[in-house]
């Protein structure tokens, strides 16, 4: 039922070769060109790395936040404690901070999405 013979691997239409998909684009090879895709490249993994890094900070924040009532934080307890709730203050600051990460978040989204589409 099984073959017993050695095992070949027939390459589909996005096959790979030591890693590499048969479609990914290579650096040409100018040096300026090759400096400039290098670039590109570590733009990419910065802005990849601060992705990640607001993601990370923005999950506590929008959980922070204290609940308006009558929605799930009311469900679980979260009445409770909002009525003794932290000053308008802290409210204000804690809002001004999530939005700020969420504004920084969508932009490293459109730029990555922008450098995707360019190169």
């Amino acid at each position: 039922m099984w073959p017993t013979g050695p095992l070949v691997a027939y390459p589909g239409p996005r096959s790979t070769l030591l890693g590499r998909r048969s479609n990914a684009r290579s650096p040409p090879g100018d040096a300026r060109t090759v400096r400039n895709y290098a670039a590109v490249t570590a733009l990419k993994i910065s802005l990849q790395v601060l992705l990640v890094l607001s993601s990370l900070l923005l999950i506590p924040l929008v959980l922070l936040h204290k609940g308006k009532g009558g929605g799930l934080s009311d469900m679980f307890g979260g009445g409770i404690t909002s009525s003794a709730g932290s000053s308008g203050v802290a409210e204000r600051n804690l809002n001004r901070i999530t939005i700020g990460t969420a504004l920084l978040w969508t932009v490293v989204i459109i730029l990555l999405g922008l450098i995707e589409t360019t190169i």
